[in-house]
């Protein structure tokens, strides 16, 4: 028997069809969307406020804005000089 799990191991040369992320991206979407319409007819769906909304939006552009400045610090292109902040 342990012949047999090798043999089948080997011809998937290290990939697996097992699990959410081996699965096709519009079944993944399937899937979580049930998740999400469960989470709400159960009620505890976490909704947010205009408030929290902002401030996850203001986080957001602030990493971006981060990991911009630190890309382009990389390549040798800074975008701005620090006279221009």
């Amino acid at each position: 028997m342990a012949s047999n799990n090798q043999d089948n191991e080997g011809s998937k040369k290290g990939s697996s069809n097992r699990g959410f992320a081996s699965m096709d991206p519009q079944r993944q979407r399937e899937i979580a969307s049930e998740g999400g319409r469960a989470a709400h007819e159960k009620g505890t769906a976490h909704e947010f406020t205009s408030e929290e909304a902002r401030e996850a939006g203001r986080k957001g552009g602030q990493a971006r804005s981060q990991s911009n400045r630190s890309n382009s610090n990389r390549s040798g292109n800074s975008g701005s000089s620090s006279s221009e902040r």
